[in-house]
């Protein structure tokens, strides 16, 4: 019987792929771009066309060993490498090991005569030249532009790109060719990404005058990818891009627990603290405390020998340390020891993307256990709440992705509804704590609840939040009729609860002391009747005595005295007088 077999039971075959090793790039496009094809990368002025593709050249010589050649129609070499050299690359080493060439052909529109045997002969021969020479495997064209810029024939010019296109594909290089983006398409001539197998869109926008830069994907031949805009770095290092929207729900959730590095709030939280690995939302308003539970969160990573890194967007590392030594914690040795690390930036510094992305490589480079960000609203300054929502929801899937724990501090306005967070994020958040100012009498107290502590038992009850020169404390709050008392209301009606109970005491020692003089009394009554009643019994006892020596000589007496009178024994014996004869009949 013959088998049918489904087209999806077949193997499915992968695209080779020609990795960039740039920083994300690489897992956008599911490992690199088409090996043995076409790239286009098009953008507007200042976007990073000619950076990625130095990078993607320079890494491929070396770190896979793919020599490549730079065909560069507008900079010349010395300007080339100068540029690459601000990302941190020797590319004048690569040049002189000969693991990249870079070829500059300078063009002039006036010297170009346009006529129907115009070709790119030339070119190709030169090109061709060179790679053969090298032996190489990648090849960047930068950019179109420069080459096409005398030819306004339409129908030559598409007939020389798709031309030139074919002849790269036929020599089985790995090209990428950087272009201009066009008015109302993404090149100028419309052509360039219809022929390329691969279109990558790089954006350089303002808004509200704060500068991002964005790369997408458009086009990607016989291959999944990232479609979405993924916001891009280009730093000390190079590009760096970040996949973030392509993270899922499929992080490994830890039962492991740690401190809060305040043994009270471990102790709401079961005794253990947070979860590792968990996101943890800490809201409050103005002045309740925040920035002080985070650095005894950070303090009690650091004890543990655990990194911690703090994003700070209201105040310098300096600032913060100075203030949380008015609370007995010290983070200058924390910071010196390389367990603590500060990035403090202000939010209007870029936009919400640029700081994720910043953030992204600081958690790169440093690898911490513990991330805290002091505040989140601060963020709202550079973008809407969607936006910030989007950002955090990012973020979060980033950090328990690595297992790294996080703490968000948000700002809540006087006012506001108490479960509600600046930004509604509360939902992100695996825990929640709410830090609030209670007035009354004439003061201003702070509590703290746990509003959420998901797989966790936690405590229901309130707590005063107390911070101090010895550090921060949770106290009890008194539950009174009136409601919750705090500060002097509490200290005084702790007060009145100490003296009642005192006078209860006093109460009953003086009823004990009543009591035992009762007893001592009651016992001495006892001693006086018990010794009265020895004292009859032992007369009554004499009594018996001497009536019974009274009876004892009275009959030895009787008896001496009926022997004197010559007595019978009978009477003598009865003791009774005289004995009266028997009368006879």
């Amino acid at each position: 019987m013959k088998t049918i077999v489904s087209p999806s039971a077949a193997p499915a075959a992968h695209l080779p792929k020609c990795p960039t090793g740039i920083q994300g790039l690489d897992e956008i496009t599911g490992g690199g771009l088409p090996r043995g094809r076409l790239t286009l990368v098009c953008g507007g002025a200042g976007c990073g066309k000619t950076l990625l593709a130095a990078e993607f050249l320079v890494r491929g010589a070396a770190q896979f060993g793919e020599p490549g050649v730079f065909m560069a129609f507008e900079e010349t070499e010395a300007e080339l490498q100068a540029n690459v050299a601000s990302l941190g690359f020797d590319l004048a080493g690569l040049v002189r090991r000969k693991k990249i060439l870079i070829d500059h052909v300078y063009l002039e529109r006036s010297e170009i005569q346009e006529t129907g045997e115009y070709d790119l002969e030339g070119l190709f021969v030169r090109l061709n030249q060179a790679i053969d020479s090298l032996g190489a495997r990648r090849v960047v064209l930068d950019t179109l532009e420069a080459l096409f810029a005398g030819l306004p024939n339409e129908a030559i010019l598409r007939a020389e790109l798709r031309r030139l296109f074919r002849w790269l594909k036929e020599k089985g290089v790995t090209a990428v060719i950087t272009a201009e983006r066009g008015r109302d398409q993404l090149t100028r001539h419309g052509l360039e990404e219809y022929v390329s197998d691969c279109v990558i869109l790089l954006d350089h926008r303002v808004h509200e005058q704060i500068a991002t830069r964005h790369l997408r994907v458009v086009k990607y031949r016989g291959a999944l990818h990232g479609t979405n805009e993924y916001p891009f770095l280009i730093g000390e290092e190079g590009l760096s891009v970040l996949p973030i929207t392509s993270l899922g729900l499929n992080h490994m959730a830890s039962s492991r627990r740690i401190s809060t590095g305040i043994a009270r709030l471990d102790a709401m939280l079961a005794g253990r603290g947070f979860f590792r690995g968990s996101s943890i939302l800490l809201t409050g308003t103005p002045g309740t405390g925040k920035t002080s539970v985070a650095a005894y969160f950070a303090e009690a990573a650091a004890r543990r020998g655990e990194r911690a890194l703090y994003f700070a967007f209201e105040e310098s590392p300096s600032q913060i340390s100075r203030n949380m030594r008015s609370i007995g914690l010290r983070l200058e040795p924390l910071v010196k020891r390389g367990l603590l690390r500060f990035h403090s930036a202000r939010p209007t510094l870029c936009g919400l993307e640029m700081h994720l992305a910043m953030m992204f490589k600081e958690i790169a480079a440093f690898q911490p256990s513990v991330v805290i960000v002091d505040p989140l609203t601060s963020l709202l300054v550079a973008g809407t709440d969607s936006e910030t929502k989007a950002m955090v929801t990012r973020l979060i899937d980033f950090l328990k992705d690595g297992q790294i724990t996080s703490l968000f501090t948000s700002l809540t306005q006087g006012g506001q509804a108490l479960q509600q967070s600046e930004i509604t994020i509360s939902s992100l958040m695996d825990s929640w704590l709410l830090l609030q100012d209670l007035e009354g009498n004439g003061e201003r107290n702070r509590v703290l609840y746990v509003l959420k502590a998901r797989g966790m038992a936690h405590s229901n009850q309130v707590r005063e939040f107390l911070i101090s020169n010895r550090g921060i404390d949770l106290v009890d709050a008194y539950i009174g009729p009136s409601g919750v008392l705090t500060g002097a209301a509490r200290a005084a009606q702790t007060a009145r609860e100490k003296a009642e109970a005192l006078g209860i005491q006093q109460e009953t020692i003086r009823r004990q002391r009543e009591l035992e003089r009762k007893r001592v009394a009651l016992e001495r009554q006892i001693a006086t009747l018990r010794s009265g009643y020895e004292a009859e019994k032992q007369e009554l006892r004499r009594s018996d005595d001497q009536a019974g020596m009274r009876k004892r000589v009275l009959t030895v007496e009787r008896t001496e005295l009926a022997r004197l009178r010559q007595a019978d024994a009978r009477t003598a014996v009865n003791g009774r007088g005289a004995s009266h004869p028997r009368r006879m009949r």
